[in-house]
């Protein structure tokens, strides 16, 4: 049966269908040897040799979902031009071909989450501005009710400070704290908090849509079963029916406990 390129390709699990679209832009795909630059060509995946980026198309029926904590230091895709490690390195004992949804900054830690479901990424790429995320956030200094005030305006989400049962003080130097927002702006806080002369110092993602890290230990993954797989389609579709969130009032800035490292 004819598909569209993007989708055969989401589908093998070479790359989500943006990327794909990307990959076909830039003439690094080919049906029957031959290269293909437009987004409207369709192939029969049985009976056509699809390559992308140097890959044969081979669509498997099995779905693939990984959760894996990504440490600090890890380029959050499958490859690097610059020869540091990536994700790849951590995926051992993961035959099947996944590719990472989204990705996460160079120096941060966290969830990072990998299938081979092009459709399930596809519309989670397209669900991310309304996605919900959280990170912990260890900072130079602290921060004033005025500042917090003012980033959770801006992020259009809450942020509170956030104290280890076993931090040293009540009110240790450079405290951590838990942000929570909705969409794709880690750049947004960074450069505001560097702008307030408190400089982010760690980041981690504890929490993506309905994906928690605190089941993973530190450069470790595992796979997601039937019903976590359910609950993150769930909350996708609920993210891809909202309406771009306003901003709210701000929640009491009390103190979380956690366990930040």
């Amino acid at each position: 049966m004819l598909e569209r390129l993007q989708k055969i390709i989401a589908r093998a699990g070479i790359a989500s269908r943006r990327h794909a679209e990307e990959l076909i832009r830039s003439g690094q795909v080919r049906v029957n040897g031959v290269v293909v630059t437009e987004l409207g060509v369709k192939a029969d995946p049985e009976h056509d040799r699809i390559e992308a980026a140097g890959k044969v198309a081979q669509i498997s029926k099995a779905r693939v979902y990984v959760l894996l904590h990504k440490p600090p230091q890890i380029v959050s895709t499958l490859a690097d031009p610059e020869g540091r490690r990536t994700l790849r390195n951590l995926l051992v004992g993961v035959s099947e071909r996944v590719f990472p949804v989204g990705r996460l900054d160079y120096a941060a830690s966290g969830v990072v989450f990998l299938t081979n479901d092009g459709e399930l990424a596809s519309r989670m790429l397209k669900a991310s501005p309304h996605l919900q995320q959280t990170y912990w956030v260890k900072v130079k200094g602290r921060l004033s009710e005025t500042q917090l005030k003012s980033l959770a305006s801006v992020l259009r989400g809450k942020i509170v400070p956030l104290r280890a049962p076993h931090s040293a003080g009540k009110y240790p130097p450079n405290p951590w704290y838990e942000v929570e927002f909705s969409g794709v702006r880690r750049d947004l806080l960074r450069r505001n908090l560097l702008a307030m002369g408190h400089p982010v110092q760690k980041m981690k993602r504890t929490k993506l849509a309905s994906l928690e890290i605190e089941t993973v230990a530190e450069g470790q993954y595992r796979r997601l079963d039937p019903r976590e797989v359910a609950k993150l389609v769930r909350a996708i579709e609920y993210a891809l029916g909202k309406k771009r969130p306003s901003p709210h009032k701000p929640e009491n800035h009390r103190v979380r406990r956690g366990r930040p490292k």
